[in-house]
């Protein structure tokens, strides 16, 4: 089973976030452009066409994260749009922040 075929597990607190090792193994389970920011956050940009297609990205995107309760941040511009995940009740990574950022890939591979 792939990483975007897994369900969002609701964190609750109280857990420890990922250790740097698991990250790595999970970043390399990831579509190319994942990277770990200077907050420990994942992220990566989508670039498009236009605006429009970065809107319907963002639109999609926001409607999973909606129904798996699981919330990113997304900022959206012209042609392109960062999506920046981590889990804010513990203020780090857990493995359903992977589930989330494949989503958002097999989205953005589905696009067209």
């Amino acid at each position: 089973m792939s990483l975007a075929d897994k369900q969002c597990v609701p964190c609750k607190g109280g857990v420890p976030p990922l250790e740097p090792a698991r990250v790595r193994e999970l970043l390399d389970q990831l579509d190319r452009g994942w990277s770990m920011n200077a907050e420990g956050h994942i992220e990566r940009r989508y670039e498009f066409k236009n605006f429009a297609e970065a809107l319907a990205f963002v639109n999609a995107v926001g409607a999973i994260a909606e129904n798996e309760g699981h919330h990113p941040d997304l900022y959206l511009a012209w042609g392109r749009c960062t999506v920046e995940i981590w889990t804010h009740k513990i203020q780090g990574l857990t493995e359903s922040d992977f589930y989330l950022a494949a989503k958002a890939d097999r989205v953005f591979v589905n696009h067209d």
